[in-house]
């Protein structure tokens, strides 16, 4: 007997052939709580889509070009990236042991059919909703773990530019580095990580809202359906620069602006 499925499937679609993309795309829309964000061609493309919509679940091809399938998971697990749950896919049954050994969800041989394919997702719904109840509830507010700062070292051009915490309007990191975006200058912080910039911070008003990304509340200026399950941010600064809200933050920010 199916289970009914009381939330979405948030999922992404990963294979070098454009004809089995399609195929699997289609058969997917037979499964109304299975939202596909988005789909790409290679494991590079994977990398990318599961850092930027942090699915719950991911249909991977295991032979691609370049980066395979097990190849993306081994990358995957090196970083802090929320890990989705894999339903590989092949025309080779020989990567079926393989598969198993790196604790895929499900392994579907192609053709896919549209029978096995409701096996598979019927498995992602239970691990999902088994995984939802033993969650523990999120913190309201991010603990103090130190004293709040009102300044912030911004470095600049070899210049050392001193800021208001409250006119930072966001900062990201990338390979490492954390850029703060504030009024009138952006730059180096020399923070290491978003987690230690984020415990100096005030906490009513700094939310991290994507693994990348910690946004001034106030500084806001437009929240964007981006899919139905999501949204991006558009922030006050001068390049209204777009902020993906990532999934498990999504909750938060329908409560805090009561959407």
């Amino acid at each position: 007997m199916t289970v009914r499925a009381t939330s979405t499937i948030t999922a992404v679609l990963v294979d070098d052939e454009q004809l089995a993309r399609e195929e699997l795309s289609y058969l997917l829309k037979e499964f109304p709580d299975v939202e596909l964000l988005a789909s790409g061609r290679n494991g590079l493309e994977a990398i990318k889509l599961i850092e930027n919509f942090e699915p719950d679940v991911v249909f991977l091809d295991v032979q691609m070009p370049g980066l395979d399938g097990f190849g993306v998971i081994q990358k995957l697990r090196e970083t802090d990236v929320p890990m989705p749950h894999f339903i590989l896919a092949t025309a080779y049954d020989q990567y079926a042991l393989e598969a198993f050994r790196w604790e895929a969800l499900d392994y579907l041989l192609k053709p896919i059919e549209k029978d096995r394919l409701a096996v598979a997702v019927e498995r992602a719904r239970k691990v999902i909703s088994e995984k939802t109840k033993s969650a523990p509830p999120e913190p309201a507010l991010q603990l103090r773990t130190g004293a709040q700062r009102t300044k912030l070292l911004v470095k600049n051009s070899n210049r050392n530019f001193i800021v208001d915490a409250q006119d930072v309007i966001y900062a990201t990191i990338e390979d490492g580095l954390i850029t703060v975006v504030a009024t009138g200058v952006e730059g180096e912080s020399n923070y290491r990580t978003i987690e230690e910039l984020q415990s100096n911070l005030d906490p009513d008003t700094f939310w991290r809202v994507h693994r990348s990304f910690l946004v001034n509340i106030n500084r806001i200026r437009e929240v964007i359906p981006w899919f139905k399950s999501s949204f991006q941010l558009r922030m006050d600064d001068k390049k209204q620069t777009e902020i993906p809200v990532s999934r498990v933050q999504t909750k938060r920010l329908r409560a805090l602006l009561k959407l």
